[in-house]
């Protein structure tokens, strides 16, 4: 069935057109793409099948209508608290690069530039990973897109040193930010990535993001997300990720905070030998919506995907993962992995889990595995006896369930700062 456009939509793009500016570093062509496609099929609903746990169409009728315009004033003495010692941090302000509060690139072979200062070249490869006719958030983030990043790693280049990003949002009122960039690993280099959003200000905050990403030949991108917004931050965050011939992309995304949290994320395995990791843990409490979305497509022979999902529901919360593995007839010799595990520590609390697997080729080795229940009593019990109370035991319980996950994270100060969050050391 088709899902029928609410007919609240048309009011909130013309709500939100009136607020914004034209972006001037995507093409008029794929704008006037970008907005048809929005109008047509409009801000999801629960009557979307890919949405039908997390209504973004209720969001956006509520509060969302207006664009950040503005950067409000945040200093670097903010930001001192969230920096991590042994990075290179940029950061984003409100969906605009701010090249004040970043650090000065001193590593070699490391390019960024805002997409306002690119070049024609540089421009074209704005919005050519993430198609703008394949989903309503990525439609509207490159119609009113703010002057993100392009960040780019030569060739050859090794970086020694990882790269912090934090997308800081601050409003004394509602707004929504349109957060983008695009990150380019060129042949045989290596990074790792750190993304990571703030929310300051007394407004609630809808972020709407997007990153396109691309992995060269004999490339490795590590990539860590890490969400721990307040109560007034609401998201849609979209990776597209695109992987070349002997490449590896690594990701792990942890979310602890965030009212309403919805993550796409979307890989396509283009050449030969290449792989894909991607790995989340979530601990969702009292009303908040934790949304995981994946989609690994492999396109050709030879390539591998492993995916490893974990969560935590409590209170009258929900959380909700739902991944693809997708290998299309071509794409012989396949290896594919998918799971998702999660406990509920509340009779209220949701847990909604579709792992699915597409396939159209004959020789493959594939599997998926869900599962969902609550703590182990018998280990607790076992815990009780040998002299440890019941709270620490169910805290040693649950930090094991989450160590999995977050032992894939190989930056120790990231590691210690989400164990800590998260309440667990």
């Amino acid at each position: 069935m088709i899902a029928e456009k609410s007919n609240t939509t048309q009011q909130i793009i013309n709500s939100i057109s009136s607020s914004a500016n034209k972006v001037s570093f995507i093409n008029d062509t794929t704008l006037t793409k970008a907005l048809l496609y929005l109008e047509n099929k409009g801000i999801p609903n629960n009557k979307h099948e890919e949405y039908k746990y997390c209504n973004m169409d209720a969001v956006f009728k509520r509060e969302f209508k207006n664009i950040a315009q503005k950067f409000e004033t945040v200093t670097n003495a903010n930001l001192k608290p969230y920096k991590l010692d042994d990075a290179v941090t940029l950061v984003v302000l409100n969906g605009n690069y701010s090249e004040e509060l970043s650090d000065k690139i001193i590593l070699k072979g490391v390019h960024i530039n805002s997409f306002s200062n690119l070049d024609d070249k540089g421009k074209k490869l704005i919005a050519s990973i993430a198609d703008v006719e394949s989903d309503a958030f990525i439609a509207l983030n490159t119609a009113f897109s703010g002057n993100g990043f392009h960040l780019r790693i030569e060739k050859n280049e090794i970086l020694q040193m990882p790269i912090h990003i934090l997308y800081v949002s601050s409003s004394q009122s509602e707004i929504l930010v349109n957060t983008r960039n695009l990150i380019e690993l060129q042949e045989n280099s290596e990074a790792t990535i750190i993304e990571q959003q703030i929310i300051f200000g007394e407004g609630k905050i809808f972020t709407n993001f997007l990153s396109e990403k691309f992995v060269a030949e004999n490339a490795k991108l590590t990539s860590y997300i890490f969400q721990n917004e307040s109560e007034k931050g609401f998201s849609v965050n979209t990776n597209q990720v695109k992987v070349e011939r002997n490449s590896i992309y690594d990701n792990t995304t942890v979310t602890l905070g965030g009212q309403v949290v919805r993550n796409n994320h979307n890989v396509a395995l283009l050449g030969e030998n290449s792989i894909a990791h991607l790995n989340g843990f979530f601990s969702a409490k009292q009303n908040q919506l934790i949304d995981n979305h994946t989609l690994v497509d492999h396109q050709v022979p030879n390539c591998e995907s492993n995916e490893l999902y974990k969560g935590l529901a409590n209170d009258k919360s929900v959380g909700v993962f739902n991944g693809k593995i997708y290998v299309r007839k071509d794409a012989q010799k396949t290896n594919a992995y998918q799971s998702s595990k999660n406990i509920l520590l509340s009779d209220d609390a949701t847990i909604n889990t579709k792992p699915q697997l597409e396939i159209y080729a004959n020789d493959v080795k594939c599997s998926h595995g869900t599962s969902t229940g609550k703590i182990d009593e018998n280990a607790l019990f076992y815990l009780n006896t040998r002299g440890i109370g019941k709270e620490s035991g169910r805290k040693i319980l649950l930090a094991s369930f989450a160590q999995e996950v977050i032992d894939k994270i190989e930056v120790e100060e990231l590691k210690r700062r989400i164990l800590e969050k998260a309440e667990m050391i």
